[in-house]
């Protein structure tokens, strides 16, 4: 909690987090001040307390200073600059590629999205959240093998608002999908609340036993055949405005629908494989988010990879007709 001075309760209240949510600027989410209460960075009349405890009139709450944790990085050698769509001197938006992991994990040792940011941008390990934890300002997240846009906070300000955004769903993310089969309808608004697979834990699915609200828009932009290993077939190219943000949820809403993304190994299985495609064929082409200072809307694309131009161009899509393609995508 950075920069945020003490405050000097004016009112009482039943619980410490709903009053710190109440006073904070609203770029500080409920999540986050719960875990700075955790970590001991918000006391009380001196003393530790619980997100539970009682505020009462002229209670004294201090807003502590957290020591900055270590960004981890990577022992692999470097991927490479990424590709940087837009920047200022709050955000930096990204092209991620296909292949590449947002940030490190258990298991995982080949370089990641933040050691790329890292290498060109070392302010980027300052950037900080309430409970002093460090992401080298990642807001938001796409899977391994899901390219295209992302925003990156390059403040700890500014991660803490864009943070906000995405938890109210104020921000407008289109993807473009290719899918396995010839979609009955022209729109769908598919609404399946997803959850954890009771069986692989890796998975998500539309049958769970814990289940949150999902809600995906679906617009089919061109029908195609493709011919791969002696097989025609059917082709979906459809955009796709996911209004919640859950895990691979685009993935999990087109499987549940019969219409899995082409090269999906996790939903879609070996009926979606294509010569030439090494992931799922979805692609992150547009994102608009608020500036954190002054509110106006910014809103940046990131062009086709080559491995779907090279999917369009085998279903008979002329460039000319790709590029008619993007545009009807961001019409939607």
């Amino acid at each position: 909690m950075s920069g945020q001075p003490s405050l000097v309760a004016a009112r009482a209240a039943a619980r410490l987090d709903a009053f710190l949510a109440g006073e904070l600027p609203p770029r500080y989410s409920r999540a986050q001040i719960a875990r700075a209460i955790k970590a001991g960075l918000v006391v009380v009349n001196h003393r530790p307390a619980r997100a539970s405890a009682a505020v009462r009139a002229g209670d004294v709450i201090e807003l502590l200073e957290a020591p900055a944790a270590p960004v981890v990085a990577s022992h692999a050698p470097a991927v490479g600059p990424i590709e940087i769509l837009y920047a200022d001197d709050e955000m930096i938006f990204v092209n991620k590629p296909p292949g590449m992991v947002v940030h490190h994990s258990a298991g995982h040792r080949d370089s990641t999205l933040v050691d790329a940011l890292l290498e060109r941008f070392p302010e980027l390990a300052q950037v900080r959240e309430l409970d002093g934890s460090t992401r080298a300002g990642i807001v938001h997240r796409l899977d391994m093998d899901t390219s295209g846009v992302m925003v990156v906070a390059r403040t700890s300000s500014a991660r803490a608002a864009l943070s906000a955004q995405f938890a109210r769903r104020e921000v407008s993310k289109l993807y473009l999908a290719l899918c396995r089969g010839h979609l009955a309808r022209a729109s769908l608004r598919l609404e399946m609340p997803i959850g954890r697979h009771p069986v692989d834990r890796k998975r998500m699915a539309v049958r769970a036993r814990v289940m949150r609200p999902a809600l995906s828009e679906v617009r089919v932009l061109a029908l195609r055949e493709l011919a791969s290993e002696g097989e025609r077939i059917p082709l979906s190219v459809v955009a796709v405005r996911p209004r919640t943000g859950r895990t691979h949820q685009i993935r999990v809403h087109l499987s549940a629908i019969g219409h899995p993304c082409l090269g999906d190994p996790i939903y879609g299985g070996r009926k979606t494989q294509v010569a030439g495609l090494a992931r799922q064929a979805l692609h992150a082409m547009e994102l608009s988010v608020a500036k954190p200072t002054g509110g106006a809307i910014v809103t940046v694309a990131a062009g086709l990879p080559a491995d779907l131009v090279a999917l369009l161009t085998a279903s008979g899509m002329s460039a000319e007709e790709r590029a008619q393609l993007e545009v009807l995508a961001r019409r939607f």
